[in-house]
């Protein structure tokens, strides 16, 4: 081989090292993508358990609200359902003393011959009755010579006004409006002047 040669194919040698060097390694490019790709992979996975983790946990706190939302409505009903009760049982224990009288009275009445002993057992017991109601919360209404008003009057008839001040306004009370504390319970029936 001649110098020329041996320079040539030492040359060649040198320039396909320095290729090998400045071409990019393949196999190094796909083991660093694989890895990137199993660790993007691997972090997708550890997300979805969490959020299935968090789901899971959402539904265990809604099913325990639910159930406590169950409870608490069973709870206030059985309890409504007794005051009531209790309540009612209150008023009719109350009531009890005044019955006692009206059957003494019923007695008396058999027996007596004086009209007005009669009409003040009757008024005692009545005034013991509304008294006894009062206590419990039972006012009257107040309607005679007041205006006219649907929420609280249901209107029987209208009559010409006595006056021209009573017109639009109650003239005669029929039957007795009541509230119980601040509510109204019983609509009063009542005469309108027009």
């Amino acid at each position: 081989m001649t110098e020329k040669e041996q320079d040539m194919q030492t040359n060649g040698q040198a320039n396909h090292t320095e290729n090998e060097k400045s071409m990019p390694d393949i196999n190094a490019d796909e083991n660093i993508s694989g890895t990137s790709h199993m660790n993007d992979e691997l972090a997708e996975e550890d997300e979805l358990l969490k959020k299935e983790k968090e789901i899971s946990e959402l539904r265990d706190k809604y099913l325990r609200l639910q159930a406590e939302f169950d409870n608490y409505r069973k709870r206030t009903a059985k309890e409504r359902l007794e005051l009531m009760q209790t309540a009612s049982k209150e008023v009719i224990v109350s009531l009890l003393d005044v019955l006692d009288d009206t059957e003494r009275a019923t007695k008396q009445m058999e027996n007596t011959t004086d009209i007005n002993a009669l009409k003040d057992g009757v008024m005692l017991v009545f005034n013991k009755l509304k008294s006894t109601l009062q206590a419990k919360g039972l006012k009257p209404m107040d309607s005679l010579h007041t205006t006219f008003d649907t929420d609280l009057h249901d209107a029987i008839t209208e009559i010409p006004a006595p006056t021209p001040e009573l017109e639009g306004k109650v003239v005669d009370v029929l039957q007795e409006g009541y509230y119980l504390g601040d509510k109204l319970i019983r609509h009063a029936k009542v005469i309108v002047g027009k």
